[in-house]
């Protein structure tokens, strides 16, 4: 029986030699649900909130609304990034955010972009209806058969803020036949990217995100509400003093050069 003797003391080696390290849990991350706008600024930021100590974080980046509804649906998550106020305004009012747990935290601009692969527009384009003579007729760019994109109206917080801007033209029943529609800002996004749109409308942070675009023009605020993002607690997260400090740190005057780098401006934030 010696020779089971020695096979049992061969297998414990392995097991004994095992680090300690194991044996010391990790702190569980903290779940963000993200508009896709955020995306890559987040991803920036995620090395400086593990710098001052915080915990890791998951994300989970689609359309605001997307996003909102599976919160209505149960999912977890901490914290929301919202492009769309509307949506967190429902997600409050559902109590799948956390009442006084909402802030405003960025704003962008609305912008025209073009093809960076193609000359620009011979002409300045003007998207001010206030301004003498009047704003560009945008369907004059599209030729004869070319089209335009933006986010899908009826799904996407950049759609609707369009089709607003578009409308106080009085440009948005000409241009709605040649429309392609994007699932999200930056399906749009790759349209004009790749060509297949003469141009987009989109978020000024959406342009940030790419080299293949060129910002052309950008909409007067006066034509359409203004661009906010707003991020929110869920109820688990509010009861999470960890994810409270993730909100504060996203808010805070450290974060804001790298929310300008990728086109926001953050509010309340010195310049």
């Amino acid at each position: 029986m010696a020779w089971m003797t020695r096979r049992a003391t061969l297998l414990a080696v392995p097991f004994a030699a095992l680090p300690l390290h194991h044996a010391k849990a990790q702190p569980a991350p903290l779940v963000v649900f993200a508009a896709g706008t955020v995306q890559d600024a987040l991803r920036e930021l995620e090395p400086s909130w593990r710098d001052v100590g915080g915990p890791p974080l998951r994300f989970s980046f689609a359309a605001s609304s997307a996003l909102v509804r599976q919160l209505g649906q149960e999912a977890q998550a901490d914290l929301i990034l919202s492009a769309d106020e509307a949506w967190m305004g429902h997600a409050e009012r559902t109590g799948d955010v956390a009442r006084d747990a909402r802030r405003t935290v960025l704003t962008t601009d609305l912008v025209l972009v073009a093809p960076a692969s193609v000359q620009p527009f011979p002409a300045r384009i003007v998207l001010d209806p206030a301004a003498p003579g009047g704003a560009t007729g945008l369907a004059a760019l599209l030729g004869p058969r070319g089209r335009w994109t933006t986010g899908d109206p009826a799904h996407t917080p950049i759609g609707r803020y369009a089709e607003a801007a578009l409308r106080s033209l009085g440009q948005w029943e000409a241009l709605l036949p040649r429309m392609a529609r994007g699932n999200t800002a930056r399906a749009a996004l790759v349209l004009v990217e790749r060509g297949e749109a003469i141009f987009g409308v989109v978020s000024r942070s959406d342009v940030a995100a790419s080299q293949a675009v060129r910002e052309e023009a950008v909409f007067a605020p006066t034509t359409h509400p203004p661009v906010c993002l707003a991020f929110g607690l869920t109820p688990r997260g509010a009861a999470d003093p960890r994810a409270r400090a993730l909100l504060d740190f996203l808010a805070s005057p450290a974060a804001a050069p790298i929310w300008r780098r990728h086109g926001f401006t953050p509010v309340g934030a010195p310049a």
